[in-house]
Protein backbone atom coordinates (compact mmCIF):
# COMPACT_ATOMS: atom_id res chain seq x y z
CA UNK A 1 0.00 0.00 0.00
CA UNK A 2 1.19 3.52 -0.77
CA UNK A 3 1.16 6.31 1.81
CA UNK A 4 -1.67 8.32 0.30
CA UNK A 5 -3.91 10.17 2.73
CA UNK A 6 -7.57 9.16 2.39
CA UNK A 7 -10.48 11.52 3.00
CA UNK A 8 -14.04 10.21 3.19
CA UNK A 9 -16.59 12.69 1.83
CA UNK A 10 -20.24 12.18 2.79
CA UNK A 11 -22.86 14.43 1.17
CA UNK A 12 -26.05 14.23 3.21
CA UNK A 13 -29.58 15.62 3.04
CA UNK A 14 -32.05 14.78 5.81
CA UNK A 15 -30.18 11.63 6.83
CA UNK A 16 -30.73 11.85 10.60
CA UNK A 17 -31.75 8.19 10.80
CA UNK A 18 -28.53 6.83 9.31
CA UNK A 19 -25.79 9.48 9.46
CA UNK A 20 -24.49 8.42 12.88
CA UNK A 21 -23.88 4.82 11.78
CA UNK A 22 -22.47 5.96 8.44
CA UNK A 23 -19.94 8.32 10.04
CA UNK A 24 -18.83 5.81 12.65
CA UNK A 25 -18.35 3.11 10.02
CA UNK A 26 -16.33 5.50 7.85
CA UNK A 27 -14.14 6.57 10.77
CA UNK A 28 -13.35 2.92 11.54
CA UNK A 29 -12.15 2.16 8.01
CA UNK A 30 -8.46 1.41 7.55
CA UNK A 31 -6.50 4.11 5.70
CA UNK A 32 -9.20 6.79 6.26
CA UNK A 33 -7.66 9.76 8.05
CA UNK A 34 -10.61 12.15 8.01
CA UNK A 35 -14.37 12.13 7.45
CA UNK A 36 -15.93 15.24 5.91
CA UNK A 37 -19.73 15.52 6.07
CA UNK A 38 -21.53 18.13 3.99
CA UNK A 39 -25.08 18.78 5.17
CA UNK A 40 -26.83 20.04 2.05
CA UNK A 41 -29.49 22.20 3.68
CA UNK A 42 -31.14 19.51 5.81
CA UNK A 43 -34.21 20.35 7.88
CA UNK A 44 -33.44 17.65 10.45
CA UNK A 45 -30.52 17.00 12.83
CA UNK A 46 -28.16 15.52 10.23
CA UNK A 47 -25.34 17.99 10.89
CA UNK A 48 -25.41 17.87 14.69
CA UNK A 49 -25.62 14.08 14.69
CA UNK A 50 -22.63 13.87 12.34
CA UNK A 51 -20.67 16.05 14.74
CA UNK A 52 -21.64 13.89 17.71
CA UNK A 53 -20.62 10.77 15.77
CA UNK A 54 -17.11 12.17 15.47
CA UNK A 55 -16.92 13.50 11.90
CA UNK A 56 -13.67 15.38 11.39
CA UNK A 57 -15.40 18.25 9.60
CA UNK A 58 -19.09 19.07 9.23
CA UNK A 59 -20.04 21.78 6.75
CA UNK A 60 -23.57 23.14 6.47
CA UNK A 61 -25.08 24.52 3.28
CA UNK A 62 -27.66 27.22 4.10
CA UNK A 63 -29.98 25.70 1.50
CA UNK A 64 -30.18 22.56 -0.61
CA UNK A 65 -27.76 23.01 -3.51
CA UNK A 66 -27.71 19.49 -4.94
CA UNK A 67 -25.48 16.47 -4.49
CA UNK A 68 -22.78 17.55 -6.92
CA UNK A 69 -22.31 20.91 -5.21
CA UNK A 70 -22.22 19.22 -1.80
CA UNK A 71 -19.45 16.96 -3.05
CA UNK A 72 -17.51 19.95 -4.42
CA UNK A 73 -17.79 21.59 -1.01
CA UNK A 74 -16.42 18.40 0.51
CA UNK A 75 -13.60 18.33 -2.05
CA UNK A 76 -12.49 21.83 -1.02
CA UNK A 77 -12.56 20.90 2.67
CA UNK A 78 -10.83 17.52 2.32
CA UNK A 79 -7.06 17.24 2.49
CA UNK A 80 -6.59 13.68 1.19
CA UNK A 81 -5.13 12.75 -2.18
CA UNK A 82 -7.51 9.76 -2.35
CA UNK A 83 -11.22 10.37 -1.86
CA UNK A 84 -13.74 7.83 -0.58
CA UNK A 85 -17.22 8.96 -1.62
CA UNK A 86 -20.05 7.61 0.53
CA UNK A 87 -23.75 8.41 0.68
CA UNK A 88 -25.18 9.38 4.05
CA UNK A 89 -27.77 6.60 4.11
CA UNK A 90 -25.34 3.66 3.96
CA UNK A 91 -25.36 3.19 7.72
CA UNK A 92 -23.12 0.38 8.96
CA UNK A 93 -22.58 -0.89 5.41
CA UNK A 94 -20.25 2.08 4.84
CA UNK A 95 -17.69 -0.30 6.35
CA UNK A 96 -17.56 -1.95 2.91
CA UNK A 97 -15.69 1.12 1.71
CA UNK A 98 -12.36 -0.64 2.22
CA UNK A 99 -13.17 -2.80 -0.82
CA UNK A 100 -13.29 0.34 -2.94
CA UNK A 101 -10.08 1.78 -1.52
CA UNK A 102 -7.79 -1.21 -1.99
CA UNK A 103 -7.55 -1.16 -5.84
CA UNK A 104 -6.85 2.60 -5.84
CA UNK A 105 -4.27 2.44 -3.08
CA UNK A 106 -2.62 -0.58 -4.71
CA UNK A 107 -2.31 1.25 -8.02
CA UNK A 108 -4.75 -1.05 -9.87
CA UNK A 109 -7.35 1.63 -10.59
CA UNK A 110 -7.78 5.40 -10.67
CA UNK A 111 -11.43 5.14 -9.68
CA UNK A 112 -13.57 2.33 -8.30
CA UNK A 113 -17.37 2.07 -8.36
CA UNK A 114 -19.37 -0.04 -5.90
CA UNK A 115 -21.61 -2.78 -7.24
CA UNK A 116 -24.60 -3.37 -4.98
CA UNK A 117 -26.24 -6.75 -4.35
CA UNK A 118 -29.17 -7.42 -6.67
CA UNK A 119 -32.53 -6.39 -5.19
CA UNK A 120 -35.39 -8.86 -5.36
CA UNK A 121 -38.16 -6.28 -5.00
CA UNK A 122 -38.89 -2.62 -4.40
CA UNK A 123 -37.30 0.44 -5.91
CA UNK A 124 -38.16 2.06 -9.20
CA UNK A 125 -38.45 0.90 -12.77
CA UNK A 126 -34.77 1.29 -13.69
CA UNK A 127 -35.30 3.89 -16.43
CA UNK A 128 -32.64 6.29 -15.11
CA UNK A 129 -30.18 3.44 -14.72
CA UNK A 130 -30.76 2.20 -18.26
CA UNK A 131 -30.35 5.70 -19.68
CA UNK A 132 -27.13 6.20 -17.72
CA UNK A 133 -25.74 2.85 -18.85
CA UNK A 134 -26.59 3.64 -22.47
CA UNK A 135 -25.03 7.11 -22.26
CA UNK A 136 -21.80 5.91 -20.69
CA UNK A 137 -21.38 3.13 -23.23
CA UNK A 138 -22.30 5.33 -26.20
CA UNK A 139 -19.80 8.02 -25.25
CA UNK A 140 -16.94 5.90 -23.90
CA UNK A 141 -17.36 2.39 -25.30
CA UNK A 142 -17.28 0.98 -21.77
CA UNK A 143 -20.19 -1.08 -20.36
CA UNK A 144 -20.53 0.11 -16.75
CA UNK A 145 -23.17 -1.77 -14.77
CA UNK A 146 -23.57 0.70 -11.90
CA UNK A 147 -23.00 4.19 -13.35
CA UNK A 148 -25.37 5.70 -10.76
CA UNK A 149 -23.53 4.31 -7.74
CA UNK A 150 -22.32 7.17 -5.55
CA UNK A 151 -20.02 4.90 -3.58
CA UNK A 152 -16.56 5.33 -5.06
CA UNK A 153 -12.87 5.72 -4.34
CA UNK A 154 -11.00 8.04 -6.64
CA UNK A 155 -7.72 9.89 -6.81
CA UNK A 156 -8.12 13.57 -6.05
CA UNK A 157 -6.02 14.42 -9.11
CA UNK A 158 -8.58 12.67 -11.33
CA UNK A 159 -11.46 14.79 -10.01
CA UNK A 160 -9.39 17.94 -10.36
CA UNK A 161 -8.54 16.95 -13.95
CA UNK A 162 -12.23 16.76 -14.91
CA UNK A 163 -12.93 20.13 -13.29
CA UNK A 164 -14.61 18.91 -10.12
CA UNK A 165 -17.86 17.03 -9.58
CA UNK A 166 -20.72 17.59 -12.07
CA UNK A 167 -23.86 19.28 -10.69
CA UNK A 168 -26.97 17.88 -9.02
CA UNK A 169 -28.02 14.31 -9.87
CA UNK A 170 -25.78 14.22 -12.95
CA UNK A 171 -22.76 13.81 -10.71
CA UNK A 172 -22.25 10.05 -11.05
CA UNK A 173 -23.07 9.73 -14.75
CA UNK A 174 -21.11 12.83 -15.73
CA UNK A 175 -18.14 11.85 -13.59
CA UNK A 176 -18.06 8.35 -15.07
CA UNK A 177 -18.10 9.61 -18.65
CA UNK A 178 -15.51 12.33 -18.01
CA UNK A 179 -13.11 10.02 -16.19
CA UNK A 180 -13.35 7.26 -18.81
CA UNK A 181 -12.94 9.65 -21.73
CA UNK A 182 -9.70 10.91 -20.23
CA UNK A 183 -8.33 7.40 -20.23
CA UNK A 184 -8.32 6.71 -16.51
CA UNK A 185 -8.67 3.17 -15.20
CA UNK A 186 -12.13 2.50 -13.77
CA UNK A 187 -13.00 -0.70 -11.93
CA UNK A 188 -16.37 -1.87 -10.61
CA UNK A 189 -16.11 -3.69 -7.28
CA UNK A 190 -18.63 -6.06 -5.68
CA UNK A 191 -19.78 -4.91 -2.23
CA UNK A 192 -22.49 -5.72 0.29
CA UNK A 193 -23.48 -2.09 0.66
CA UNK A 194 -27.13 -1.18 1.13
CA UNK A 195 -29.01 2.09 1.28
CA UNK A 196 -32.52 3.47 1.23
CA UNK A 197 -34.53 2.62 -1.88
CA UNK A 198 -36.62 5.38 -3.43
CA UNK A 199 -40.27 4.41 -3.20
CA UNK A 200 -43.02 4.43 -5.81
CA UNK A 201 -45.02 7.21 -4.16
CA UNK A 202 -45.37 10.78 -5.44
CA UNK A 203 -42.13 11.89 -3.79
CA UNK A 204 -40.30 8.95 -5.31
CA UNK A 205 -41.54 9.71 -8.82
CA UNK A 206 -40.60 13.39 -8.41
CA UNK A 207 -37.09 12.39 -7.31
CA UNK A 208 -36.71 10.05 -10.28
CA UNK A 209 -37.94 12.71 -12.65
CA UNK A 210 -35.29 15.16 -11.46
CA UNK A 211 -32.64 12.43 -11.60
CA UNK A 212 -33.57 11.43 -15.14
CA UNK A 213 -33.58 15.07 -16.26
CA UNK A 214 -30.08 15.67 -14.90
CA UNK A 215 -28.72 12.41 -16.32
CA UNK A 216 -30.14 13.11 -19.78
CA UNK A 217 -28.78 16.66 -19.68
CA UNK A 218 -25.31 15.42 -18.75
CA UNK A 219 -25.28 12.88 -21.57
CA UNK A 220 -26.57 15.38 -24.16
CA UNK A 221 -24.07 18.03 -23.10
CA UNK A 222 -21.17 15.62 -23.45
CA UNK A 223 -22.46 14.20 -26.73
CA UNK A 224 -22.66 17.71 -28.20
CA UNK A 225 -19.18 18.52 -26.96
CA UNK A 226 -17.86 15.30 -28.48
CA UNK A 227 -19.49 16.21 -31.80
CA UNK A 228 -17.96 19.68 -31.78
CA UNK A 229 -14.53 18.26 -31.05
CA UNK A 230 -14.86 15.88 -33.99
CA UNK A 231 -15.88 18.71 -36.29
CA UNK A 232 -12.89 20.78 -35.22
CA UNK A 233 -10.64 17.81 -35.86
CA UNK A 234 -11.92 17.57 -39.44
CA UNK A 235 -11.29 21.23 -40.23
Amino acid sequence: MCNNKVSAIIPAYNEAETITATVKAALALPFVSEVVVVDDGSSDETASLAEKAGATKVIRHPRNMGKGEAMNTGLKAASGDVLLLLDGDLGETASEGFKLLEPVLNGQADMTIARFPRRTKGGGFGIALRVARWGVRALTGRPIQFPLSGQRAVKRSVIEDIGGFPPRFSVETGMTIDVLRRGYRVLEVDTNMAHRVTGRDAAGFLHRGKQLRDIATAILKRALLCGLQRLKGQT
